[in-house]
């Protein structure tokens, strides 16, 4: 049986190296340097990614996470701030928090973004005052693999997410509920 310091050290570990990691707090940006980043990391995985491009041309609306912050030992959490795209152009600002448990440890740098194939499923971001991944639209998860066999016909799924710029280490299996929530810059 574990005591309740060695659980309130982990989380004081886990906190420290999750400060470590960025050289500010994941959600300090103003809209602007908010922006610049989330166009700067969407054209990084543009050009690592053809089928993302593709995506991106096709999109109704395409939200990018550059930066999310993930620790946790046991219990675990996610934060980080990203910049919808409608055309090309700024649409608002978003939040993407998310809290786990199970048997889990580490921390972990990455970014993601969501490609919008339908306004229904745009439209879900803002009519449910917070965008829960897992309930709604379906999603679908690209790795390398899945993404080389994508054609414009092969486009069928409401929402398309692309995990990228991993750092850091984080091990375990979980349950994670995760909820997207539109904010002001």
């Amino acid at each position: 049986m574990r005591s309740t310091g060695s659980l309130t050290l982990a989380g004081v570990m886990v906190t420290a190296a999750l400060i470590s990691l960025g050289p500010r707090p994941a959600c300090a940006a103003s809209g602007a340097e908010l922006a610049r980043e989330s166009r700067a990391a969407l054209n990084s995985l543009y050009a690592r990614q053809s089928s993302a491009k593709l995506l991106g041309q096709k999109a109704k609306g395409i939200l990018v996470f550059p930066s999310m912050m993930k620790a946790g030992f046991m219990f675990g959490g996610q934060v980080g701030e990203g910049t919808l795209f409608k055309g090309g152009k700024v649409a608002g600002y978003y939040n993407s928090v998310a809290a786990s448990y199970g048997f889990q440890a580490g921390i972990q740098k990455f970014g993601y973004a969501l490609f919008f194939m339908s306004n229904d499923a745009l439209n879900q971001l803002d009519a449910t005052k917070g965008f829960e991944v897992g309930v709604g639209p379906s999603i679908v998860v690209m790795d390398e693999g899945m993404g080389k066999s994508m054609t414009s016909n092969t486009i069928t799924s409401d929402v398309y997410a692309y995990i990228f710029s991993q750092k850091g280490l984080m091990a375990g299996a979980g349950i994670q509920g995760s909820k997207i929530t539109r904010i002001s810059k």
